[in-house]
């Protein structure tokens, strides 16, 4: 058929099940068409489905609604809403398999009953199925005899106590649990630069990685069904770049734009800064259905993407990443955030983006130093989901340090696609699941806290975190002396820090008692057992930590 598989969500199931309102909320939701074969086949005869069975019968219905499923299917990023005996042709069940996801809505024949009960009362019409003497037992024969067709079915919602928003989450988790098995277990699309899909109870949203994406951001916001003004926010020296690309790129398609420029640099990230861009868009008169765009770095993602989730509670958020840091860490995954002079990102909130396009060539303007700095968390990345990447890393060193584009783009899909499958699992950090993205980070926060986030970029604290969570694990007897030292070597290939000078380290624990990992007044360690199997411990004893801090603040 020439078409990616999934790009289409076809809804199965008996009468009642909620397919029609279902379809509608979540094409709704992921900015996708939907039909409804029911209301094509009305449009297409000229005459309602109880005119077309009394008048032309059973058979010439089923020849429409198969066109209309046909066409259906034609299309690209649509929910297609069946009706309840669309499965029982063997030509309409192939289509559906080969043109996307098949997902059955599940309900017994009691709550089918009672919501055709209720349908009748609003409508004034009777329906088909409660027009006999025992309209229960009629429903429970015929649905018993098609419950083999709706057995093709990738995923199935079992409605009955489910409120429409939690039906709508089931169908998107199931898709996005279907994409995985049959793109690979990362979810990978390569088509278009798309590098994966983010897909969480609250968005689902697209992440593009390739090289010279920056001209197509405007199409891809486009495609996005994002419109109004774009409010870009971003630093001056990104700006000076990538402004008149991205700003012409907007224009072309159809975007009014404005920008304000902020100081580079950790320390602009605050409260205050937050409130000019909150002055900024009043006086724009910004309405909700404008866009904010975050070009830039980690900082500015964080500092743009906590203003478009607090403005007018909730503005759509474009996420475009221009550091490496931003790109496979940042950028995905919804953590927003300000800092404290406390701590860092202690203020903050997570706020889905509506698209990432992260264009791998504008790495080729950063500083060596910032460069490198992104490569750690690519390896954390590595160490503690994804042993193919890390192996990966290892063989071709020389190649993504010179950013060959064909290397570069590779290892930052893989590891993009490595934070995107856990933010799909655990959005909040709640299951336990993403809390693994922080190794490394827990003596890393901490170093940058420590010195007031002026000595460090963030990927060399979090180097040295990684080394420190190393020796911790070693220490206790679960990763082996020969996988420290191999992340202690791929580190130091890539030119990152492995200790480090001149930091108090009394300053170092006081900022872990602050960090957001800490529960119930313990820290909350990811440590490895090996590469690709993270740990997470809770009772790491303080003398321990003590140690590990000293051979790491001590040394060089």
């Amino acid at each position: 058929m020439g078409k990616r598989a999934n790009d289409c969500i076809i809804l199965i199931g008996f009468s009642a099940t909620g397919k029609s309102k279902v379809g509608w909320e979540v094409a709704s939701r992921l900015g996708w068409d939907v039909v409804d074969t029911d209301e094509e086949v009305v449009r297409l005869a000229g005459k309602s489905i109880q005119q077309i069975f009394a008048q032309d019968g059973e058979k010439y219905f089923r020849g429409i609604e198969r066109q209309a499923l046909i066409e259906a299917c034609k299309k690209r990023e649509v929910v297609v809403a069946t009706g309840g005996g669309a499965v029982l042709d063997p030509h309409n069940r192939t289509l559906m398999k080969e043109s996307g996801v098949v997902i059955c809505l599940e309900s017994s024949p009691e709550t089918i009953y009672h919501r055709l009960l209720k349908d009748n009362e609003a409508s004034g019409a009777i329906r088909p199925l409660l027009a006999g003497s025992n309209p229960l037992e009629q429903i429970k024969q015929l649905k018993e005899s098609r419950q083999p067709y709706y057995a093709i079915a990738d995923w199935t919602v079992h409605t009955d106590n489910l409120a429409l928003d939690e039906v709508c989450q089931e169908i998107i988790r199931g898709r996005y649990y279907w994409a995985r098995a049959h793109k690979g277990s990362d979810g990978c699309l390569y088509e278009k630069g798309l590098g994966c899909e983010v897909i969480t109870a609250a968005e689902h949203y697209p992440v593009y990685v390739g090289w010279g994406l920056l001209q197509n951001l405007g199409e891809n916001m486009r495609q996005a069904r994002l419109s109004g003004t774009a409010y870009l926010v971003t630093d001056e020296t990104v700006f000076s770049i990538y402004g008149a690309t991205v700003t012409e790129s907007l224009q072309n398609a159809g975007l009014a734009v404005e920008h304000l420029l902020v100081s580079p640099g950790e320390t602009t990230k605050t409260l205050e800064t937050a409130a000019r861009i909150y002055d900024w868009l009043i006086d724009r008169r910004t309405e909700r259905g404008d866009v904010i765009i975050a070009l830039g770095g980690g900082m500015v993602g964080d500092l743009a993407g906590f203003v478009a989730a607090t403005f007018l509670r909730g503005l759509p958020l474009v996420q475009v990443p221009t550091s490496l840091v931003a790109m496979v860490d940042a950028s995905v995954g919804g953590k927003t955030a300000v800092n404290h002079s406390k701590g860092k990102n202690l203020i903050g909130v997570f706020y889905q983006p509506r698209i990432v396009v992260a264009d791998v060539q504008a790495l080729t303007s950063l500083a060596k130093r910032e460069l490198v700095s992104g490569w750690a968390e690519v390896i954390k990345h590595g160490l503690v989901l994804d042993p193919e990447l890390f192996t990966f890393l290892e063989c071709n060193v020389e190649r993504l340090l010179v950013l060959d584009p064909e290397a570069a783009t590779e290892a930052i899909r893989r590891s993009v696609a490595v934070k995107a499958r856990i933010v799909s699992e655990d959005e909040r950090e709640q299951r336990g699941r993403r809390i693994l993205l922080n190794y490394g980070h827990t003596i890393g926060h901490a170093l940058e806290a420590a010195t007031d986030y002026e000595h460090f970029l963030h990927g060399e604290a979090v180097a040295i975190g990684m080394v420190g969570a190393a020796m911790i694990s070693y220490s206790l007897g679960l990763l082996s002396e020969e996988v420290v030292e191999r992340q202690r070597v791929l580190i130091s290939r890539f030119g990152l820090p492995t200790c480090c000078s001149g930091v108090d380290m009394n300053a170092v624990l006081r900022a872990m008692e602050l960090d957001k990992k800490v529960k119930a007044k313990a820290v909350r360690w990811v440590l490895l057992e090996g590469i690709g199997q993270p740990v997470v411990r809770h009772d790491i004893p303080y003398q321990q930590v003590v140690k590990v801090l000293e051979r790491l603040l001590v040394t060089g």
